[in-house]
């Protein structure tokens, strides 16, 4: 999919809902002038998206420097200003996951509550890396709930890539070390886990979860490579509170955002991107299987703001 492709497709998705996101910049201005209130307005839509105050004072205390400096005149002007300084604010974060070629098998843990699309992403992202050319196993490792396995292998089975399982109640890091064992012989590039899907308030899954990363060390002393985070972008806030706390009992590399095409709450990236610095990997615009796009703060921006040309 082309850049202005991705683009397009995201300014559709993410525009929907009385938002910030889809608001008309233009009813900001009164014939050339931008109206009194459009700095106050502009701070309540990114409040109400959930930006949060730190990026939200940030980013209107520039906007006001620069329309009291006269830079700021007209509404092409406005876009283009916001633009580059939502760019600015996610750059550090903006941080795509490439799969190196001198670790093999790449070992990805993906985590999360239940709810936040997280098997849903896992198939995704099987789908992504196999379109550029690696091969990817998936490994069935939330043995908790009943359909979890189940999901995974249909998905398994849509975007025909090899899946390691056991029964419900299995041991998960018996399952997760026979997966890297199993990728191991075949050469693979990449195993994508499952983990159960876990309350960042449960402190005994918590430590299931550190367990399986001891027991994957007995493969490769530093794996996992990447541990994931998926995280239901409808959530606003919340989303904010279980990154932290994921964080901090796990240690996080990386995040996915789903579900931004059904929320007026997008906002939350910029809160969450200033909150851990942790790479914003993939972003979920829709249901369809090639809808979880990479991030990229530019293309975000741009899906945002709309066009600034």
């Amino acid at each position: 999919m082309s850049d202005s492709s991705v683009i397009s497709k995201m300014r559709a998705r993410l525009n929907r809902g009385d938002s910030w996101l889809s608001y008309d910049l233009g009813r900001m201005f009164t014939s050339d002038k931008l109206d009194a209130d459009a700095i106050e307005e502009i701070e309540t839509r990114l409040l109400t998206a959930d930006a949060g105050v730190e990026a939200t004072t940030w980013l209107c205390e520039r906007l006001s420097a620069d329309i009291g400096a006269s830079r700021i005149r007209n509404e092409a002007q406005l876009r283009a200003r916001l633009k580059s300084l939502i760019v600015e604010w996610l750059a550090p974060v903006s941080q795509p996951l490439e799969i190196p070629e001198f670790i093999k098998p790449y070992i990805l843990f993906v985590a999360g509550v239940n709810g936040v699309g997280k098997t849903t992403t896992i198939g995704k992202l099987a789908r992504h890396y196999k379109n550029q050319g690696q091969s990817v196993v998936l490994a069935a490792g939330d043995t908790f709930r009943a359909a979890a396995t189940q999901q995974l292998k249909s998905w398994a089975d849509r975007v025909e890539v090899p899946i390691v399982a056991q029964g419900e109640g299995a041991d998960a890091a018996s399952v997760i070390y026979d997966a890297v064992e199993a990728a191991k012989r075949r050469g693979s590039d990449l195993v994508i886990v499952d983990t159960a899907g876990r309350l960042h308030t449960q402190g005994h899954l918590m430590d299931e979860l550190r367990k399986i990363k001891r027991v994957v060390q007995k493969h490769d002393p530093y794996a996992p490579h990447e541990v994931m985070l998926v995280v239901d972008a409808t959530t606003g806030g919340n989303a904010l509170v279980q990154a932290v706390q994921f964080h901090e009992a796990i240690g996080l590399t990386g995040l996915t955002l789903t579900k931004l095409d059904g929320t007026a709450k997008g906002g939350i990236v910029l809160a969450i991107a200033k909150r851990l610095s942790v790479p914003i990997r993939f972003i979920g615009i829709g249901e369809g299987v090639d809808d979880l796009v990479p991030f990229d703060a530019e293309a975000f921006a741009e899906a945002l703001v709309g066009d600034t040309d």
